[in-house]
């Protein structure tokens, strides 16, 4: 989790960093070059000499808990209006869009530090214009082709990963 996070631990010029997850699982965590800069920016502001990457707003500047992250959320949704705001709903959304962009899913999964596909399905909010767009790029029997990949379909509600060669289900 980022409360265990130190700023020895972030790779500027790889933009990563590994964090820890539930049960101390150990994962990469990639950013952007704007985030980049915006933690250098915000570190050279801090005087605390705290080693951690993320400290508390007043004196004497501790590690930042969880709770102080989901507080300041908290706040920020009030003062935009927006009800029950809390870190996860950023983690939801990072993997929605993610998805719905078409990263692989087992991409997000990795991302996410999910060990099993179907807790990382959970995030993939069905978005009907993709489904459409998807069904039109790969019908069902749109002639010969060769499809060595894992393509991903709806089916009764839930989204299932089916790997296969077109080939092998082409009708002949």
């Amino acid at each position: 989790m980022a409360d265990y996070l130190n700023v020895s631990d972030v790779d500027f010029e790889a933009r990563e960093c590994i964090v820890f997850g539930k049960g101390d699982k150990e994962r990469k965590v990639y950013f952007d070059a704007k985030t980049k800069l915006h933690l250098q920016d915000y570190l050279k502001k801090r005087d605390d000499g705290n080693p951690a990457l993320f400290v508390s707003l007043d004196a004497p500047h501790d590690r930042l808990k969880i709770s102080g992250v989901e507080s300041r959320i908290r706040t920020l949704g009030r003062k935009l209006n927006m009800e029950k705001i809390h870190p996860h709903k950023f983690h939801r959304t990072m993997a929605t869009r993610a998805i719905d962009k078409g990263m692989p899913i087992e991409q997000v999964q990795k991302i996410l530090g999910h060990s099993q596909i179907d807790t990382t399905m959970q995030y993939a909010i069905v978005n009907q214009t993709n489904v459409k767009t998807s069904h039109q790029k790969f019908p069902p029997f749109a002639g010969r082709g060769h499809y060595p990949d894992c393509r991903y379909h709806l089916d009764s509600l839930h989204l299932r990963r089916h790997c296969h060669y077109w080939n092998n289900y082409h009708l002949h």
